[in-house]
């Protein structure tokens, strides 16, 4: 038998590699800004193109490279961070497995400039697919410029599994922001298609916070610090009344390194059981300092995952930490029952000398059904004192009030009819047709039993498919608002909110993307304006969550989502009319039966099946 295991070729095998290190443009981003950072650069900057599809550049004013080591650092397993497998565990840098620049390599046009400080030529290297092209002497700045050209150019398969600009661009947001943020000492900047998107001073952590999300976090941060003889925990939580439907800004940090752990995650939302709602999470931006010998960050090629040898005692530092943060700064009111604050403090204020109460002056004579004087300006009050010739004005107001006839009494007239003199029209409904159950069904008598219908479910549906009608003919039906309210979101929400302008535009929402907030300039008929930013929050939030699944388009997902958010809740009471309109909209839709999420709307319970529970 002829052997038929070989050695992969190294172009093959770093192909295989990338795929792991270098998913979308945000990976090959995230790998060229630690490098930056491990290069001890207090300035970098980051430019992209189509998304990263085109171009990636990351300059930086680090310590740069000897064309030797510049020519090295491209080859697989290349590091200057680790001699030997105990290494492994007295990692400080962000980057040590010596793959990326190998895996971007084989994936793409890449081109590096690079000079040490003290040299006076720096090095010029091409690489294309794993091949050296050329390297030579060239004239730049101290420290490094990797420009990564046309991502996956010789693996279109993988280029066509990539998402929309929105979304990569999303994607490379993110990752710069996590970069960005635990290093408040470097100066950064970020440019998208020639326009800036960011420019970072160095500053504290709190003034990055600040930078990054919003000059509104200066008063909602809460400082949190607790350091023991294993650890040390510092950074920043929000206030409980700021927690938002996403969970876009929650961060931590390990020895400068962001990491995803869900463990640590339910550490910092238990501190907060009592304050927030169920669909509300809380925002955080931690950082943990241990002892790298207690930590495994070799776990996974990107290295966002990390193992604690003792978990459980961060986990419970972690919430301690947080706990304590809430009540020091007092994110609970207290209740003093013994006196009230606002009277202590009026108290305490006045001002010295007799106090007199405010003197109040009314004209007895004064009748406002009297249309033949004209009131002066200054009131009625004032001095003017028209004569009481309005008896017949009197008697017209009361007249709908209490009146009988033939000793039956009148129903009151709406305000319609009082100012119009025309009687409101309402729909004739056959009295006792429909009746609620516990604020939550509402039932109506049929030919075979009683029809129970779950009030809720019978909403969603209705208004799923009146949004997917908007949707699809594109009609515009919004209310606008007096006063526009301003929504903050992270810039990957704003970015995600804008590609998402149209449909929303189509539902009623007419909204205007600035650099630091969204401006909502008008909204559905049927929200209310205190759930605007929760709405566009779960908006932004199941986008994220559900885009990748290729199970419904995005105008399913909006319809679905906006339908449970503006549908009646249990506890609310309807009146028979409402009941009925609720019931005959049900039957008028294309499938009345089942809600948007696939569960039962309507039941009915044979007569025979009443007629067994009495017996």
């Amino acid at each position: 038998m002829p052997d038929i295991i070989k050695l992969l070729p190294d172009a093959v095998a770093n192909q295989i590699a990338a795929g792991e290190v270098v998913q979308r443009p945000a990976s090959a981003v995230k790998e060229l800004l630690e490098n930056a950072v491990d290069a001890g650069a207090d300035d970098i900057s980051l430019v992209i193109k189509d998304a990263g599809k085109t171009l990636i550049q990351v300059n930086d004013n680090g310590c740069g490279m000897t064309p030797m080591d510049a020519r090295m650092s491209f080859e697989r397993h290349a590091t200057s961070k680790i001699n030997n497998a105990n290494d492994l565990f007295a990692i400080r840098t962000l980057g040590f497995r010596g793959e990326a620049l190998a895996s971007i390599a084989a994936i793409a046009q890449v081109e590096m400039k690079t000079r040490p400080k003290e040299e006076e030529l720096g090095s010029c290297l091409k690489i294309e697919g794993s091949k050296l092209i050329s390297q030579e002497p060239c004239q730049c700045k101290p420290g490094t410029s990797i420009s990564v050209k046309n991502l996956f150019f010789n693996v279109p398969a993988r280029r066509n599994f990539l998402k929309s600009n929105t979304t990569e661009t999303r994607h490379i947001i993110d990752e710069f922001i996590r970069v960005a943020l635990i290093n408040p000492g470097i100066a950064f900047e970020m440019i998208h298609n020639d326009k800036p998107v960011y420019k970072l001073q160095k500053g504290s952590f709190k003034k990055r916070i600040i930078d990054l999300f919003g000059k509104v976090y200066q008063e909602r941060l809460l400082p949190v610090e607790q350091k023991t003889n294993l650890l040390s925990i510092s950074g920043f939580i929000l206030k409980a009344e700021f927690s938002k439907k996403t969970r876009g800004e929650q961060y931590f940090f390990v020895n400068n390194r962001f990491i995803k752990n869900a463990y640590l995650n339910h550490a910092v939302t238990k501190a907060f059981s009592e304050l927030l709602p169920t669909d509300a999470y809380p925002s955080y931006f931690l950082h943990i300092t241990i002892d790298p010998a207690d930590i495994d960050v070799n776990i996974h090629p990107t290295k966002t995952e990390i193992n604690f040898k003792d978990a459980r005692y961060v986990y419970s530092m972690v919430n301690a930490a947080v706990r304590e943060s809430v009540g020091k700064f007092n994110l609970t009111p207290t209740l003093n029952f013994d006196e009230d604050p606002a009277l202590t403090t009026a108290f305490h204020s006045r001002p010295e000398g007799e106090v007199r109460p405010p003197e109040i002056h009314v004209n007895p004579d004064y009748n406002p059904f009297d249309t033949k004087k004209s009131i002066p300006q200054g009131g009625p009050s004032a001095g003017f004192k028209p004569k009481t010739t309005g008896d017949k004005n009197w008697e017209n107001l009361y007249r709908h009030f209490e009146s009988k006839v033939d000793g039956i009494e009148e129903k009151p007239v709406s305000q319609q009819e009082m100012f119009s003199g025309q009687p409101e029209e309402k729909p004739m409904q056959e009295p006792g047709r429909f009746f609620q159950v516990h604020k939550r069904f509402i039932l109506t008598n049929v030919r075979s039993g009683l029809m129970i219908i779950d009030q809720q479910k019978a909403h969603e549906r209705i208004l799923f498919e009146k949004y997917l009608e908007q949707l699809k003919d594109k009609r515009h039906p919004s209310q606008q608002l007096l006063f526009p309210k301003k929504v903050h979101l992270s810039p990957a929400d704003r970015t995600l909110l804008a590609d998402m302008k149209e449909e929303l535009l189509n539902l009623g929402f007419t909204i205007e993307i600035k650099d630091d907030f969204t401006e909502v300039k008008g909204i559905p008929g049927e929200l209310k304006e205190n759930l605007i930013a929760g709405t566009l929050e779960s908006i932004v939030e199941n986008e994220k969550r559900e885009s990748d699944k290729p199970a419904t388009d995005r105008q399913t997902r909006l319809a679905r989502l906006l339908a449970a958010q503006m549908a009646v809740k249990p506890g609310k009471t309807l009146t028979e009319p409402e009941m009925a309109e609720l019931f005959d909209k049900l039957f008028a839709c294309k499938v009345p039966e089942t809600a948007p999420d696939g569960k039962k709307i309507v039941g009915i319970a044979d007569i025979h099946l009443l007629e067994e529970f009495l017996k």
